[in-house]
Order: C-alpha cells, then structure tokens, then sequence
C-alpha cells in the first residue's frame, strides 16, 4: 500500500495539466487533479480557441468586399456581437465537457477548487487534505493591469470574451500578440480601434522585417496605431472614457467608450503555497525549473506558462507529456524546445518558426531570401493587402534557419515549412521541391536572389 493517497497531483487543468495527468495515468500512476475555474485552461476557455473563433469572425467583413469582386451580391449583411458570442460560449461548454470526459475516461479523480500546497507532499483543496509523491504545477497565467489611475474602468483580454456590448470607439493598450490581435479582430467587428503602445515596434522579438510590415498593412486597413505613446490615466466622463496619454510629444487626451488592457500575463502563482514549501519563483512570480520541469524541490515539478519558457499550448502538452514519461515510463525525457513554431492572428496573421534575420546574424553569415506578393485571391476583390515570405539562410551550411510569413493562411503554410526546419532542411532542399500551382505557399520553394544580411534596414511605418 502506497504511503501517498497518489503519485501525482495535479494543479491547474489546462492543456498542459491535463495532458501530464492523462497520460501519467496511463502508464499505471494514480492521478488527481484540481482546477479552480474551468476545464482547459486559457486557452480553451479565455484563449487560443475563443480568440480563433473571434479571428474567423473578424475577417468576414474584409471577405464579403473580395465577394463582390467575384460576383456574389452581398448587401445588407450585418454582425450581430451577441450571436456570436453566445455561440461562442456554447462551444467552449462542449469543449470543457470533453475535458471533463477525457479525465474520466483516464481515471483520472478530479477536484473542483484552488488547491493550496501545505508541505511538499500535502494539497488541500475544497476542504480536503491529500498527499501525493509528486506535484505539478501548472496553473497558467492572468491578465496583468498597470496600476494608474482610472485603470478599472477598462477591462483586459479575459473579460472581452463577454463583454455585454462593443464598444464603438475602443483603444487596446499593449503591443504584444493579444493586443495585436484583438485590435485587428475589433476593427474586423467594424469599430473605429486604435491601439497603443509605449515602445518604437510593436511585437518586439519577432523578425523585424514582418513588425514594420504588420504596422502598414493594419494602417492601411484603418486601424490608428500610436507607438511609443502609453495611458498614464482614465476618467469617466459624459462622453466616454477619457485617456491621458505620456508620449515624447504634447498630445490631447482621447476619448473611447471602452479601454482594453493587453499589457502582458502574470503566473497564478499567488496565494498557492509554493513560498511554504520553499519552490523558488522570480520577481514575477513565474516558477524557474530545469531541463526536466523539476523545480529546486524535487518533488514539485511545473509546465506550461507559470515556467514562462514558451508560453505556447502546444509546448505546455510537451511539456506535460515528457514529465509524465519521465516519472512512470522509465523514459527521462527533456522536452525540446528548439524551432517551436508560432502565429499571431493578427490583420494580416504572421507565422514563424526558428530564428529572426537579428538572431541569425549574432551566430554568423546568413543569406536572407524573400517574396513580397498580393495573393491571386485579393486581385479581383480590390484589397492591396501584400503577403511577405522571408527565409534566413546559414550562408555556410546552406541550412535554413528561419521561415517568416506575414499575410493570409500563414499559420497554415508555415506549419509544414516547421516541420522541414525541424529536421535541418536546407535551401538547396527547398530548391528542389515542387511548389503546388497556383498557391501562395509555392512562393517559399521559388526564392532565388538572396542577399547578404546587414544590418537592419529602415523601414517607414
């Protein structure tokens, strides 16, 4: 008879928790797991999954006007906010119901509360104490607000998944992938968006040739965008949310009738009893762990974002997965975490895999091939939206080393370009390769001229 009510437990039931806790099951472990809010996690319910579902949604506007161009007669079509997010919401219940399902089918126990960490093999959770030989962490992230005056009456990217109306004059405060994002989605609904943000590039540490050709191409689609400017206060007034802006020029305060934060994720870490036990954690709460998810106790084991390695929920089931072979296969395995792939679904979206032109050339001479391109789909319909394709080439080994692709279906395309990069494909062997005719993924196997990379050129944004 074991000493621990079970081997593992489980906080957090996001992908990545839910991922190790099925699988740790099914190599023979007796598993629980807890989770406080609802099956899935962000991305499932305040993330990845809703926010495709907006992003579909956004883009029906800008494909009803390619619609005219191919003779469809489209008029008196109208978005109804409510619809779709009650549709959305039905979706998202189905999803947590297969959750639920899967855990049950695994064997998995499920505990429904915030469980807090008593000594390094006790949790308590809804009233209960259990022991457990390991824990796993995997508890996520939550919106973070800067404290400045005012900040209450905006909301973050969690609340606008159910907001009760749109506002019509909306302002997203952030530059990273969610306030990209939701500002191209708003602007998809039909709001008048402009979005801010405190730094010269928004997106910072993705390639900079598609940063500057992300901020044309939503200019010229009509969103404002406002860098190295920040909200330093908020006030209600008759006509709307009044904003002061801190900017290197004298600039008039705005009014919008609704405020986005999209300023960053902080780990939910607090108040669950890692300081108790002694698990270390940076100033952010985030929880350090080594190359196999182990934490300075070892023990207490943590995946997914509150590790803020690659906050991605594909990494997070990696994760989740390699730590379950480690602790009941026999099988001690790191997860890899080298040429993750990722997208923005941005207006247009952007996709990449590997390294930047910039972190290329720290490592040596690269050769950067590109296509910039309207798609055959865009010429009927009058929209001069441009597509960017951009390889980074290691100028000695021939070995490609990044894929960039800005414009439509980029996540598509890229996701098998990653697959090439993952095994050392070269330029030579994209050289080779039949492109499909006509497509725009083609374009990535017909790039000829390169040029040597220099350092980065000016781009007017």
């Amino acid at each position: 008879m074991s000493e621990f009510d079970y081997d593992l437990f489980v906080i957090g039931a996001g992908s990545g928790g839910v991922r190790a806790a099925r699988m740790s099951a099914g190599y023979g472990a007796k598993v629980a797991i807890a989770e406080e809010r609802h099956l899935g996690g962000t991305c499932v319910n305040v993330g990845c999954v809703p926010k495709k579902l907006f992003s579909y949604a956004s883009h029906v506007h800008e494909d009803l006007e390619i619609a005219r161009g191919f003779g469809w007669q489209v008029d008196g079509a109208r978005f109804d906010w409510a619809t779709l997010r009650d549709n959305k919401n039905r979706e998202i219940e189905r999803l947590n119901g297969i959750y639920g399902r899967l855990l049950e089918q695994a064997g998995v126990t499920l505990y429904d509360g915030r469980a807090t960490i008593i000594d390094r093999h006790t949790v308590e959770v809804a009233g209960e104490r259990v022991t457990a030989r390991y824990l796993l962490i995997a508890v996520g992230g939550r919106p973070f607000v800067p404290d400045i005056p005012g900040c209450e009456l905006g909301f973050n990217s969690d609340d606008a998944f159910y907001l009760d109306e749109l506002p019509q004059r909306v302002l997203v405060v952030g530059g990273g992938y969610i306030g990209v994002e939701f500002a191209g989605i708003f602007h998809g609904f039909g709001l008048e968006t402009t979005l801010s943000y405190r730094r010269e590039l928004f997106l910072r540490g993705f390639d900079h040739d598609l940063r500057t050709a992300l901020a044309q191409e939503m200019r010229a689609k009509g969103v404002e965008i406002l860098f190295e400017t920040d909200v330093c206060g908020m006030r209600e007034t008759d006509e709307g949310i009044e904003c002061e802006f801190a900017t290197s020029e004298l600039m008039a305060p705005r009014v919008f009738d609704g405020v986005m934060f999209a300023t960053g994720r902080l780990a939910n870490t607090a108040g669950l009893g890692l300081e108790a036990v002694g698990v270390e954690m940076d100033a952010l709460g985030n929880v350090p762990v080594d190359a196999y998810s182990r934490t300075n106790i070892d023990n207490v084991f943590a995946i997914g974002d509150v590790t803020n390695r690659i906050n991605l929920t594909p990494v997070a089931i990696h994760e989740g997965m390699c730590l379950a072979a480690t602790l009941f296969d026999g099988e001690v395995t790191a997860p890899d975490h080298d040429n993750v792939a990722s997208a923005v679904f941005s207006h247009p979206e952007i996709a990449t895999v590997g390294l930047t032109e910039e972190a290329a050339r720290e490592r040596g001479e690269v050769t950067i091939f590109e296509s910039r391109f309207r798609p055959m789909k865009l010429t009927l319909g009058g929209i001069e939206e441009k597509t960017l394709m951009k390889l980074v080439v290691d100028a000695g080994s021939d070995r490609i080393l990044g894929v960039h692709v800005i414009g439509r279906d980029a996540a598509e395309i890229v996701q098998g370009a990653a697959i090439a990069v993952k095994m050392g494909a070269t330029k030579a062997d994209f050289d080779r390769t039949m492109g499909i005719h006509p497509t725009a993924g083609e374009e990535l196997v017909t790039m000829r001229d390169g040029r040597v990379s220099e350092l980065p050129r000016p781009r007017d944004l």
